[in-house]
């Protein structure tokens, strides 16, 4: 924990990879901290739908096939307790031992499976964490660059915003407070005004009134920023009229 910027264990922590001694220290910075918290929050929700992992439904066909193939297996060694005289399974004995050994095979292929799932859900879970972070980090190097320079914008609703500019980053980051939810099938979408021509800068969360958002892409020349609303998922090329644009300030 000393060495590292705790804005940047906000993963770790959702995934209890801390030790106690980091959880307790990391846990008083939360307490400070509203951009780590909200993201801990998330996170800490994605990785709780992991518990959930409890069960995993086996293939409608597997019983059969299972019993299909369990006569070719042996079922007791030679001189085991289910032996006839002539060295044959006694056919209940047969029958008890082929349904243990397809129920064990049924459940070694259900736990497999839950485990399979399982890592997948966490290998999401750290991948998200590592693009969070990232997208932190990029948020703060804007925000604390030398060269940062700040435009503030009046946004439809009665909600505001602004827009963080560095040169030297090449980046750019939106601030909006207050902004209403977008209707059903629809998101607020950002873009680069290159002196006319409108570029992708990426969407916003249509579930949150107050966000900052790393613009995508580099500033590279842009002379403003725009918002529209697109279909959700985005789009190309603007297909309504800007909500707002924003000149970005030189």
């Amino acid at each position: 924990m000393r060495t590292v910027d705790p804005h940047r264990l906000t993963g770790a922590y959702a995934l209890h990879a801390l030790s106690p001694e980091e959880t307790v220290r990391f846990e008083r910075h939360l307490a400070g901290c509203d951009a780590c918290a909200q993201e801990t929050a998330e996170l800490s929700a994605t990785a709780a739908r992991l518990g959930l992992a409890v069960a995993t439904a086996t293939t409608p066909g597997m019983r059969d096939q299972v019993l299909r193939h369990i006569t070719g297996v042996r079922q007791e060694t030679p001189g085991g307790p289910g032996q006839g005289r002539r060295g044959r399974a006694r056919p209940r004995a047969r029958s008890v031992s082929r349904w243990a050994l397809a129920a064990c095979l049924a459940a070694a292929t259900a736990l497999g499976g839950t485990a399979v799932w399982q890592h997948e859900r966490a290998e999401d879970a750290r991948a998200e964490a590592r693009r969070a972070a990232r997208t932190a980090d990029g948020i703060a190097a804007v925000l604390a660059a030398p060269d940062a320079t700040v435009r503030a914008a009046e946004l439809a609703g009665g909600a505001s915003g602004a827009v963080v500019v560095s040169r030297g980053q090449d980046r750019a980051v939106f601030v909006a407070s207050g902004m209403a939810r977008p209707p059903g099938g629809k998101v607020y979408q950002l873009w680069f005004d290159d002196r006319g021509g409108m570029r992708p800068a990426g969407l916003m969360d249509p579930g949150r009134a107050d966000q900052t958002v790393l613009m995508r892409g580099a500033v590279d020349g842009a002379s403003g920023m725009g918002i529209t609303l697109e279909p959700e998922g985005g789009s190309d090329h603007p297909t309504s009229a800007p909500l707002t644009q924003v000149p970005f300030p030189v």
